[in-house]
Order: C-alpha cells, then structure tokens, then sequence
C-alpha cells in the first residue's frame, strides 16, 4: 500500500459504528487515521474511533519513544492533530469499558518496510510540511515520519530561511536526494524547472512581479521564480525580501542572465506562493537546470552518490 503524510490521509479516515467493525478492522490489520484528543500524563494518547475510545500508550506512540531516541514532546504536539495507527487490542477500562489499543509505532514500521525501504534515489513523492528551521524544512513523508529538505535544495534562487518558500502543513511534492542508514534527505528544486522553463514564462518587455532575495554592490536580485532571479541596478531603501514591479529588459540563456528595471518598490515583505512544478511524479536519474549553450553547467545526477555528482 501506499503510505501518505499523516492529517492527508483521508481515505483512511474511519469512524466506527459497532464494536464487530473495530474487530474485523483489527484483524484485517488496517491502518486507520483519527485526530488525537488528549494526551494525559502518562503521555498516552486518546483519540476517538466513534463506538468507542481508542489509546495509544506511550511506547506505541511513535518509533523512538521507546528507546528514548525520540522526546516526548513529539507526542504531546500531536493533540488535536490528526494521526495513523492500527488497532493491536481490545481491553476494559477501570469502568469495564471497552477501549481499543492502539499502535502508531506499528505503522510507522510497515511504512518504512513496505514504502520508505523501497524508494530509490530519483524518486518523486508526496511529503507534507511539519515545521521550518533556517537550515531547512521538515517534512512527512508518511505516517509521520519525518525527513529534511536543507535549504539550499529548496530552490535554485538562494533565500535566508525556509519560510520563504514554504508554510507548515503545506502538501508538497519532493524527490529523493541522498539515502544514508539513518537519514533520507530530499530536495524541491530540481521539480520547479529548468532556467529555459522558467524563463520562457516571461517576455522582453513585460513588468511583472519579483522579491529582492540579495543587495549586492553591483546590483539587487530580484526572483522571478523559485528557479529564477534576474539582476538589477541598485536603488535607494530596498530591503532583501521586499516585493518590486520590474519591467524585463533582457533574456540571455547563453549566460543564464535576466536583466532587469526596478520600476516600483512595496512597502511590504512576500508570503510564500504555491509552487508550480515542472515535474511532480515518477522518477529522475539526472536534471540540467542551465541551457544547452550555456557555458556554465548546473545539474543534479541522482544515484547513491549523487551529493558527489552535482554542482547545483
């Protein structure tokens, strides 16, 4: 089966009107997807499957939780969010309720036996955002497992921090980079274009909108795209991350140059925008991002060691 980023798994989403449903779904070993509504001081969590309450306990929380390489704080985040589990037993409370027994560590561990373990380098996935820090973006590549996008594979245009580019929860297709025993690293930029294919969404002559992203003594980058900056001449009061209108004055793909005019700056700084993708699914063995002609090379080539193949 496919794993998807836990609160985007709808098909799994389940309430249950009958306890003989909640038997047949344990048995069948579902996986089944509900919204953590408390987690109490011995850092269980609860969550409801409809007919009845359903727990988590602790060491099932998550893979990690155990063995202490994972916090408990991972744990406690996850109330009123939604999470992935299957139903491992059924046992009475001190009330003589029902309840279920509940394992997210369990699904967690087919997710990488029967998905993560398979994927290759090159390979493009759904992933979802989880949280941002300046080196990079933390994303869920399934039942919530987490890897990392360093920053500077989220675009060729250089910003100073992820959140310029992306929002927590937001869903978003990457491709594998880099697999190391303990540690899967993903990038973004290489699905956002080539220069020619972002370039060849803007005309000589236009003015469209840019983010200043660096202000440098021979001039201001301003990004068209993600994938894309042109330079401008210096002005007075800009600020890196300001949006300006910049009329195009020229496109030059055997230098990978766009030269551009400041026409107006905004008083106000970006918020991310989405994200068109050139490639999202599939595989990739390499990505040339600079022009046939050009004499400079960018490009990725995906294999095990494809952090020693590139130079983009």
């Amino acid at each position: 089966m496919k794993f998807y980023p836990e609160e985007s798994c709808c098909e799994l989403d389940k309430a249950f009107d009958t306890l003989e449903e909640i038997e047949e779904a344990m048995i069948e070993n579902q996986v089944i997807e509900s919204k953590v509504l408390l987690c109490d001081r011995e850092h269980n969590l609860h969550v409801d499957l409809g007919v009845i309450r359903g727990i988590i306990p602790r060491e099932q929380g998550a893979i990690g939780i155990e063995d202490g390489t994972v916090r408990d704080i991972a744990l406690i985040s996850k109330v009123n969010k939604r999470v992935c589990f299957s139903i491992i037993g059924l046992e009475k409370d001190i009330y003589s309720n029902t309840c279920a027994i509940l394992s997210r560590k369990a699904v967690q561990e087919r997710c990488i036996n029967d998905y993560i373990s398979n994927l290759q380098v090159g390979d493009i996935i759904d992933a979802r955002v989880t949280h941002l820090e300046r080196f990079g973006a933390f994303i869920d590549i399934g039942a919530g497992i987490n890897a990392l996008i360093p920053i500077d594979m989220l675009s060729v245009s250089r910003i100073s921090h992820p959140a310029q580019r992306l929002k927590t929860g937001d869903d978003i297709k990457v491709v594998l980079r880099k697999r190391e025993p303990e540690k899967l690293t993903f990038s973004l930029k290489e699905l956002l274009g080539t220069w020619q294919e972002n370039a060849d969404a803007f005309q000589i002559g236009e003015t469209v909108t840019g983010v200043v992203r660096s202000i440098e003594s021979y001039g201001v980058f301003v990004e068209l795209a993600p994938n894309l900056a042109g330079l401008a001449e210096l002005q007075d009061g800009l600020f890196v991350g300001q949006e300006v209108a910049v009329y195009v004055k020229s496109i030059i793909p055997s230098k990978m140059k766009v030269k551009l005019i400041i026409v107006e700056a905004f008083d106000k700084e970006e918020c991310p925008h989405e994200l068109n993708y050139y490639i999202d699914s599939g595989h990739i063995d390499d990505w040339h991002y600079s022009p046939s002609d050009c004499e400079k090379e960018i490009y990725t080539v995906f294999s095990p060691n494809s952090h020693l193949l590139s130079n983009s």
